[in-house]
């Protein structure tokens, strides 16, 4: 049986009038696993496993992404105390400002973001605030076919400083297997 609300949302591809720009995020389209670590304040590392999965949506004018910490499949293999995560991502392109609106929703920990992502040569960064009225820079590197590396990054001197509180390590999942 064919789930309506599944099938108005998603999309088999990029919207051809905007293939290229979306490519930015396009190319993350998949499952992925990653190795998480977050950094508190007195210097205490959290770790744990978690996994994230891309997809075209709105009329293929758009990608959404979940992100789930720690992934299901690990069950309580991991050192990272309270906290997780289940969330969502809507990343959705803007010719005219020729960047990306980020919305990112975790209704778990009542924790939202909105931001603006572009790309700053190999790297895409995204720059804006949670509702604690802290800057935030969220980005991705070291971006191959298969890997990728994600900071998220706080500041509360309006960025003339930042400091890492999470990384993520990824990796391509095998979805045949």
């Amino acid at each position: 049986m064919t789930d309506p609300f599944a099938e108005a949302l998603h999309s088999d591809g990029p919207n051809p009038g905007l293939a290229g720009k979306l490519e930015l995020y396009g190319r993350f389209i998949g499952a992925w696993t990653f190795d998480a670590t977050r950094i508190l304040e007195d210097g205490t590392k959290l770790t744990g496993r978690g996994e994230v999965h891309f997809g075209w949506v709105l009329e293929g004018r758009a990608v959404q992404d979940v992100w789930i910490l720690p992934a299901r499949n690990t069950g309580a293999q991991t050192s990272l105390g309270p906290w997780t995560f289940y969330g969502t991502t809507l990343r959705v392109y803007d010719p005219g400002a020729d960047g990306w609106h980020i919305f990112w929703s975790d209704p778990r920990n009542q924790y939202y973001s909105r931001q603006l992502g572009r790309a700053e040569g190999d790297t895409i960064v995204q720059i804006g605030a949670d509702g604690t009225g802290a800057s935030v820079r969220w980005s991705f590197s070291r971006i191959t076919e298969d890997s990728f590396r994600w900071l998220g990054e706080r500041s509360h001197d309006g960025g003339a400083t930042w400091r890492m509180e999470v990384e993520f390590l990824a990796r391509r999942a095998n979805e045949t297997g």
